[in-house]
């Protein structure tokens, strides 16, 4: 395994500088803490629902995320529509397959976003990921189940098949793009103990993607960026909702900290 050094900071620095307008059709659960991650990241969200608006939406727009968390058929097909506006136009789609293999519905529906637009960047855990790639897997709600595959070799082929960069949730996450594989090993558990990390990491990928078209590199770079921030947060608190303010704040402050040891390894 091979150390490779990113342009975390170069990134970083030229969201903060060109300021990326980052849409989301979103989940109403988590949709302030994405607005505010996609502010404190250095981008500008929008988060426009309605499928009156959502093409127009996109073309002012540099990115656009889709998070089924709290599906509907309608809100599903502003996603549609607002996805294929994004294919025309040529800026990245980032889908966060918040539970798929929970229910048939959830499943039917993201199989329709993936059939019927292209999903440049798919992101979800371990399970959804796996159910997506067309593996026998069970999501538990909104939540990972211990999956006893070689998440590597169904990232690989999900990615294949898709055309896509995936992105797996994790511990340690793996992204796969084109013939890269990345494994970034930061983070910290007390992410797992407030709602909302995943969907905030699925706006950050929308950030980094906005300005990078190698996916592989973006995403690996944005979830870098976003998990030494919580390392740094949690160097200092110890307490959920203590580490959720910090943990914003320390985004935040990223670009002063370009010296923080990466560890991000080449597969």
């Amino acid at each position: 395994m091979q150390e490779l050094h990113l342009p975390l900071f170069k990134y970083l620095q030229k969201i903060r500088n060109t300021n990326p307008l980052v849409h989301h059709i979103t989940n109403w659960v988590t949709i302030a803490d994405c607005a505010n991650i996609v502010r404190l990241t250095g981008g500008l969200p929008i988060m426009a629902h309605a499928p009156e608006e959502v093409a127009d939406m996109v073309k002012l727009s540099n990115a656009l995320v889709l998070n089924i968390g709290t599906l509907t058929t309608e809100l599903v097909e502003s996603m549609k529509i607002a996805a294929k506006a994004a294919n025309e136009k040529g800026i990245p789609v980032v889908l966060d397959a918040v539970g798929v293999g929970a229910t048939p519905f959830r499943d039917k529906k993201a199989f329709e976003l993936l059939d019927e637009c292209h999903i440049d960047i798919i992101k979800g855990n371990a399970s959804e990921i796996g159910k997506l790639a067309g593996e026998d897997v069970i999501t538990r709600g909104v939540e990972a189940v211990d999956v006893q595959l070689d998440l590597v070799k169904v990232a690989k082929n999900l990615a294949k098949d898709r055309q896509a960069a995936v992105v797996i949730t994790a511990p340690e996450d793996i992204v796969v793009y084109e013939n890269d594989v990345y494994v970034v090993k930061n983070g910290h558990p007390l992410m797992g103990q407030i709602v909302g990390t995943g969907c905030m990491a699925a706006s950050v990928l929308g950030c980094f993607c906005a300005i990078e078209k190698d996916y592989g590199k973006a995403c690996a770079s944005g979830l870098a960026v976003y998990e030494i921030a919580a390392e740094k947060a949690a160097r200092e608190t110890f307490t959920p909702f203590a580490f959720k303010q910090k943990f914003f704040d320390e985004l935040y402050k990223m670009d002063e900290v370009c010296d923080w040891m990466q560890k991000i390894s080449a597969l």
